[in-house]
C-alpha cells in the first residue's frame, strides 16, 4: 500500500506552519515535508513532530539566493563556502530532526558568465561534499530535475542528466528525487522511465499537470502510477508536493482510497 507525506510549506496554508503537522496527520499523512525549516528553531520542529507522530521525508538544504530570482550556490563556481555553511546548517537540523532526506536544488547558472561543465563539476563536487556531511546523521541526500517552462535555465532538467550527475558523483548516500510533475513535462513514459532507474530513486513527489495541483486535476493518472509503484516495490514515502486548488482538505479526494 502505499504511503504518503504531504508537503506543508506548499499544503494546508489556511493554517499556521506549526499547526500544520497535525492537521496533515489527521487527514491521513504519515509524514511530512518542509522546504525549508530554517526560519524555525529545530528544537520547536522536533517537538511537534513527536508530539505530533509523524516522519519528515523530505528537507531542502538551503539555496542562498535561488527563492529571490538568483542562481543559488550549489553549481556557482566561486560559491562553494557558501554552499559548505548550507550544508553544516542542514546538519545541525538533520541532527535533531533526523529527516530521512535532504534535498540540494542545482539551479539555473547563467551561461553567458559559466560553462556548463564548469559548473556540474562545480555541483558534482558539492553533492559529494554535502553525502559526506549528512552521511554522518543518517540522513539521504537527494538531487532534484526541474521543468525548463517553469524553470528556464534550470542545470538539471530531466531524469537522464540527474543519474549520470549520479553516476560522476558516485557516493552511496546520494539518491535521485524523481519528481512525476517536472518528469511528465520534461520526458513523459512516468512508470517505464521509473523501472529503469528505480535502483537510483531516493524520494518520490507528485502534482499533476498541468497547473501543478491535486491529482485528479489534470492528466496524469495517479491511481495508475501509485499501483504500479506498488507493483514495482517502492517502499519509500511519496510526497504530495502540489499547490491546492480549493483549501488542502477539500483536494484530498484522490487519496480516500489509500487510508
Amino acid at each position: 500500500m502505499p504511503r504518503f507525506s504531504a508537503n506543508i510549506s506548499m499544503m494546508f496554508k489556511e493554517y499556521d506552519f506549526l499547526a500544520r503537522f497535525k492537521v496533515a496527520k489527521d487527514c491521513g499523512f504519515g509524514a511530512v515535508e518542509i522546504q525549508f525549516p530554517y526560519d524555525f528553531l529545530p528544537h520547536d520542529l522536533l517537538a511537534v513532530k513527536e508530539n505530533t507522530g509523524v516522519e519528515i521525508s523530505v528537507i531542502n538544504v538551503g539555496v542562498g539566493d535561488l527563492l529571490s530570482g538568483g542562481p543559488g550556490i550549489a553549481a556557482i563556481p566561486g560559491r562553494e563556502d557558501h554552499f559548505k555553511v548550507a550544508v553544516e546548517q542542514a546538519c545541525r537540523y538533520a541532527e535533531i530532526l533526523q529527516p530521512l532526506n535532504m534535498n540540494v536544488l542545482p539551479g539555473w547558472p547563467p551561461m553567458d558568465q559559466f560553462d556548463r561543465g564548469q559548473c556540474l563539476d562545480v555541483l558534482a563536487n558539492n553533492l559529494r561534499y554535502a553525502a559526506d556531511g549528512l552521511s554522518q546523521t543518517g540522513t539521504k541526500v537527494l538531487v532534484e530535475a526541474c521543468n525548463t517552462y517553469e524553470r528556464p535555465g534550470f542545470l538539471i532538467y530531466n531524469s537522464v542528466q540527474a543519474i549520470d550527475l549520479i553516476k560522476t558523483v558516485n557516493h552511496k548516500n546520494l539518491a535521485f528525487q524523481y519528481d512525476l510533475y517536472h518528469m511528465q513535462i520534461m520526458e513523459g513514459n512516468l512508470v517505464n522511465r521509473i523501472k529503469e532507474i528505480f535502483d537510483h530513486i531516493g524520494h518520490i513527489q507528485f502534482a499533476d499537470t498541468p497547473g501543478r495541483h491535486e491529482p485528479g486535476s489534470g492528466e496524469i493518472n495517479y491511481p495508475y502510477v501509485f499501483d504500479a509503484l506498488d507493483t514495482m516495490g517502492w517502499e519509500g514515502w511519496l510526497g504530495a508536493e502540489y499547490i491546492p486548488s480549493r483549501p488542502t482538505i477539500e483536494t484530498l479526494e484522490w487519496l480516500r482510497s489509500y487510508l
